[in-house]
């Protein structure tokens, strides 16, 4: 194992990290926040690969401890830059997506759930995980920018600054809104 790192390999470590870094928020954008959300045995899989494939790429053919160490401080550093960023409401509407309502009065939103790579059986999961035993025991299901699903159950009212940044907000019945 090479401790040492040369300045044009320590340049290369710092731009691939950025570079993958960025590309890899992009991904998530496109891809949908339940990418690694709720991992399944062969979403793990594919993190721990994804991981190995990225941590290669960073440090490059011959990884060296202060390449390895320069990529990590790298990725924190960008970690703390985007959590700045994401202080200002447009960048971070840019870089996450926006809760995206699944169910609405009971009724699911077929089109919401295909939009969110969600499936039925993940939602029936979730209602069941939450002890909802109807449809029409729900007011509202939301898939929020973390990843996690959300069940508010029918019978009180939910404060509309709550729902502020949820699309398809405006397709719960105004008996579940709170004026």
């Amino acid at each position: 194992m090479r401790l040492g790192l040369t300045w044009g390999g320590a340049a290369a470590v710092i731009v691939s990290t950025v570079c993958l870094y960025t590309a890899f928020l992009l991904m998530l954008r496109v891809v949908g926040q339940r990418a690694f959300a709720a991992m399944s045995s062969f979403d793990m899989a594919a993190t721990i690969a994804f991981g190995a494939v990225m941590g290669r790429a960073v440090l490059g053919y011959t990884p060296t401890l202060a390449a390895g160490l320069l990529g990590m401080a790298t990725l924190l550093a960008l970690r703390a830059v985007f959590g700045v960023l994401r202080r200002n409401h447009r960048i971070d509407r840019a870089l996450t997506n926006l809760p995206v309502l699944l169910m609405a009065d009971g009724a699911v939103l077929h089109d919401n759930l295909r939009a969110a790579h969600v499936i039925e059986d993940e939602l029936r999961q979730k209602l069941r995980m939450s002890g909802i035993h109807r449809y029409e025991d729900v007011a509202a299901v939301i898939l929020e920018r973390t990843g996690t699903i959300s069940v508010l159950r029918r019978g009180e009212t939910i404060a509309p600054e709550l729902l502020g940044d949820v699309q398809g907000r405006e397709l719960l019945a105004t008996r579940n809104v709170r004026p």
